[in-house]
């Protein structure tokens, strides 16, 4: 059987959609046989939600319980349906989480010492690298509510509005263009570009000659779109717009080579050469993008240490970034569907020339 313990998985299995799993007292566990039907076993205050979706077989326990928060039960299971010397899989790999505390696995190894717990030699990375039609629309649709909240930018953010504040009242732009929530929302804004792009907003206002980037992770029904945008305040400077203008080619070239059959990799060095083209050398090894679906972000990545093959259905980043001067950085984001006929965007194009906010 597979042993399912992280949210997005289990979610994947089951339509399983609550904000509960913020709380860490509580594990949740799933079982995949080979040869019998599936076997939820969760805290009792899930049941209720469970039994409205497709689920299996729901076990549960009374919880909080210190003592024993559903391990003795999910021991019995595998004891009971697996033979002595049965194999358990659990996704081992990059970017996988066993949500359950590590004394718990290690009570479950040591009681069911005749079982084999082993990687599920990623079985479910490749069920979710392929994304399922209503999938697809429901990312679509994020990435749509996060673009018209992008094209209101000016009722938010302007000279001498606080960086903070921008920060929230676009969240609630997001909201109002029918986002579930906003789980994920990181940016800057500093003189002539931005040092990094996953800091925390501060109160400093905005004042000419900064570029603002948001960066969005909406979610709309349980999916994620992961993309950001860059804005002036006040008009730019020749360089600033001349790196802009790079950056757009270097995200068309990704994207116009997200093809079925195209390794991951070659769609890096395709970006990195047309940087080069416009006489910028590279520096380092960093991803230009990656997968997004149920997670903010998901496997594969489009970097050196990846070759992945790039299949029909799959949805990816490109998310090529510049250092143009020492210190400051330039990132550019979309969102692509993969069809048999090539890339398909989800999210509405950013223009070449950057946006300017009087």
């Amino acid at each position: 059987c597979l042993l399912v313990t992280n949210e997005a998985d289990f979610r994947y299995f089951t339509g399983f959609l609550t904000r509960f799993w913020e709380s860490p007292t509580r594990p949740w566990y799933l079982l995949i046989f080979a040869n019998y039907p599936p076997i939820t076993i969760v805290p009792s205050i899930g049941v209720h939600l469970l039994k409205k979706t497709w689920s299996g077989e729901i076990r549960s326990w009374e919880s909080p319980n210190v003592s024993d928060e559903g391990i003795s039960l999910l021991q019995d299971i595998l004891s009971e349906f697996l033979p002595k010397n049965g194999r358990v899989g659990l996704p081992s790999g990059p970017e996988t989480l066993l949500r359950m505390p590590l004394v718990y696995f290690n009570q479950l190894r040591a009681s069911l010492d005749k079982l084999h717990f082993l990687s599920d030699c990623e079985i479910v990375k490749n069920l979710r690298l392929i994304k399922s039609d209503s999938e697809v629309k429901k990312i679509r649709q994020a990435a749509a509510i996060a673009g018209r909240a992008f094209s209101r930018i000016n009722e938010v953010a302007g000279s001498g509005v606080q960086l903070s504040k921008v920060f929230r009242d676009f969240q609630a732009l997001c909201l109002d263009e029918g986002a579930d929530w906003v789980s994920y929302l990181a940016g800057a804004s500093e003189q002539g570009g931005y040092s990094d792009v996953i800091s925390p907003a501060k109160d400093a206002p905005l004042v000419a000659g900064d570029v603002l980037m948001l960066d969005t992770g909406v979610v709309y029904d349980g999916y994620f779109c992961d993309f950001d945008r860059n804005f002036t305040i006040g008009p730019a400077s020749d360089e600033l717009k001349r790196t802009n203008e790079i950056l757009w080619h270097a995200t068309e070239e990704g994207i116009k080579n997200l093809v079925p059959g195209v390794k991951t990799q070659d769609v890096w060095k395709k970006i990195n050469k047309k940087i080069e083209d416009f006489g910028f050398m590279v520096k380092g090894e960093g991803r230009y993008g990656h997968g997004v679906g149920l997670q903010l972000t998901e496997p594969p990545s489009i970097s050196s240490f990846d070759n992945s093959i790039i299949q029909e259905n799959m949805v990816l980043t490109i998310e090529p970034s510049m250092e143009y001067i020492p210190g400051k950085i330039i990132v550019h984001e979309e969102n692509i569907f993969v069809s048999k006929d090539g890339p398909v965007l989800l999210t509405k194009r950013a223009t070449k020339e950057l946006p300017l906010i009087s």
